[in-house]
């Protein structure tokens, strides 16, 4: 039954194949260039690697036209996705890392979001900071951000040194996440720092600073390209002076502080509308994939009537239909899931299978199933959430609302229960 499995975060079936299809086919990405399935597939202008003797790029026309293969589906998704993956860069060899070279010379100031107070406390660090920035001509303060608006990624960066003008740094691409928006601007303000013949010490200030840890992390990511990038390019200015440093520091977008805003408002108001189209990154191309699964599945639940002709069409705060989902929580058991019991009776009560007059009509219709204070001839769904006296603990009458529904469900524990309580 479609309602139940919607209720229960269950994409069908189908769908999930298909899903795992994609992701496998991504998969391959991640191999290195020597790999045998890579070796398998078409030749590849940045691969320094030679095809193997039976690879697709050998077939003719007619053989690829007939032939049906998931590496012929790998091999096509090689074509809409540019490469992020580099594993076996020296950079994160174990003997090479720089967080094993250089483990002094960098650091990271995490926020801590306890209390109103700390938002003060930051931007107090954060205005010190920037005093002392300005005294000295050997520091350079990096604050960096990114948008993503209608798959457009804007980057920009502003580069603070002493007694000269800020530095803009602004890119711009498409088919993005947010997160490679927000680690390509970062990587091109610590690029423009490093040029710097005087710098000393460096200052990123970032509002995603999870995403600078990402920078030393040795393991495969998504990231690892441009990591790498700039794994190379801190090598080469930490060995130019026993002292240099790096430091992140982490600034909320909603401490507000005025340097970092001036870039925030920046990456909002620049827009720019793509001409070309362009390849996906490997994540974007992930995120797509998901995306358009899930608005298949919510066309699926609203077109047709496996769900249940009384399946209860319930809405969200901004009087939006309840569409199915399977991320965040999902869309029902993020108000119910918590209670076993509430999400037993607020099932029965969507799905309209509970224990009352209106579902027991059903089997048996020549019978009478009246509501036991005898205002209904029959018990239905809707007169209990509405109008039943039995039931009257709860007083707002906005029970199409998924959390008053709930609310409803929570202060009458009767309410399509099959025990008396």
């Amino acid at each position: 039954m479609y309602g139940i499995k919607a209720i229960a975060e269950l994409i069908l079936i189908h769908l999930h194949l298909q899903k795992l299809s994609g992701r496998s086919q991504l998969r391959a990405h991640t191999l290195p260039d020597n790999h045998i399935i890579r070796l398998l597939m078409d030749n590849k202008p940045y691969s320094p690697f030679f095809s193997h003797a039976l690879s697709l790029g050998l077939l003719t026309k007619r053989q690829c036209g007939l032939l049906k293969s998931h590496m012929v589906d790998i091999d096509n998704r090689f074509n809409e996705v540019f490469p992020v993956f580099d594993s076996i860069n020296p950079e994160f060899h174990p003997s090479n890392r720089i967080m094993d070279l250089f483990p002094n010379c960098f650091s990271f100031h995490l926020f801590s979001r306890s209390s109103n107070c700390s938002f003060k406390s930051r931007i107090q660090q954060l205005d010190a900071l920037a005093i002392e920035f300005s005294f000295s001509s050997s520091d350079t303060l990096v604050i960096t951000d990114a948008s993503v608006k209608n798959n457009v990624a804007s980057s920009i960066a502003h580069i603070h040194v002493f007694n000269k003008p800020v530095v803009k740094t602004i890119h711009c691409t498409i088919n993005v996440t947010s997160s490679e928006a927000e680690f390509f601007t970062i990587r091109c303000g610590i690029n423009h720092a490093v040029l710097l013949q005087e710098t000393l010490k460096i200052i990123v200030v970032t509002d995603s600073i999870h995403i600078t840890k990402k920078i030393f992390d040795p393991s495969l990511h998504m990231l690892q390209k441009q990591a790498a990038s700039i794994l190379s390019e801190l090598r080469e200015f930490f060995n130019h002076c026993s002292t240099n440093t790096i430091k992140f520091w982490e600034c909320p977008s909603k401490s507000n502080w005025h340097l970092h805003k001036a870039v925030d408002t920046d990456t909002k108001s620049f827009n720019l509308t793509p001409l070309l189209p362009n390849k996906l990154s490997w994540d974007f191309s992930k995120k797509l994939e998901s995306d358009n699964i899930i608005n298949n599945w919510k066309m699926t639940f609203q077109a047709s009537d496996l769900k249940g002709r009384n399946f209860l069409e319930l809405v969200d705060n901004d009087n939006n239909t309840l569409e199915p989902t399977y991320c965040k929580g999902g869309t029902w058991l993020q108000f119910f899931g918590h209670s076993n019991t509430l999400c037993t009776r607020a099932t029965r009560a969507i799905t309209n299978h509970a224990l009352i007059g209106e579902y027991c009509l059903r089997f048996f219709p020549n019978e009478e199933f009246p509501c036991l204070y005898g205002l209904y001839s029959i018990e239905m769904r809707w007169h209990i959430l509405h109008k039943c006296r039995r039931f009257n603990e709860y007083w707002n009458p906005r029970r199409d609302s998924i959390a008053h529904f709930t609310q409803f469900l929570e202060r009458n524990p009767r309410a399509f229960a099959f025990t008396s309580i």
